[in-house]
């Protein structure tokens, strides 16, 4: 076989493999007890739970029906929110009531505009004064680069306090 050949064999085989792992953590998230964060009622609450702890506040933007917001929720974000981390959630196309960081009522969905959020799952890391403090994640990422994009994200986000 020649170069190209097996570059393009090798292609094949690692989408096919992708193809495989994302349909695996689909079926484990069908059949696992679903994962849910908390929806705040107050963002300046929330933040400032946070910073007591001296964590960055994470907001998870969310979508209904969105697998690979499933798979991030249950796989990374409900473990490290038991351990106590601050982490909420918003949905896209979301009526629910919300105080923005200066206590100004709006909903998921016209905050989620306000940022300017498309895609989903998007992670944000917020410091003092409703501030990113880190660079957003967007999309879904590969499972094993996921952990430490995020990891990497959060200690961006303390670094910033």
């Amino acid at each position: 076989m020649n170069k190209t050949t097996l570059n393009a064999v090798f292609q094949r085989r690692h989408f096919l493999g992708l193809l495989t792992l994302l349909a695996f953590n689909e079926v484990a998230a069908q059949t696992a007890l679903p994962a849910s964060l908390p929806s705040p009622s107050s963002l300046q609450v929330e933040l400032s739970r946070a910073l007591q702890q001296k964590q960055p506040l994470i907001v998870m933007v969310s979508l209904e029906g969105c697998p690979f917001c499933r798979v991030a929720r249950s796989s990374h974000l409900v473990p490290m929110q038991k351990a106590g981390a601050t982490i909420v959630q918003l949905d896209m196309r979301s009526p629910l009531p919300v105080l923005d960081f200066q206590g100004r009522a709006t909903t998921h969905d016209q905050l989620i505009k306000q940022w300017r959020i498309s895609i989903a799952p998007t992670l944000l890391f917020f410091g003092p004064g409703g501030k990113e403090v880190a660079e957003r994640m967007e999309g879904g990422y590969l499972p094993d680069f996921y952990g430490p994009y995020l990891d990497e994200r959060i200690l961006k986000g303390r670094q910033a306090l």
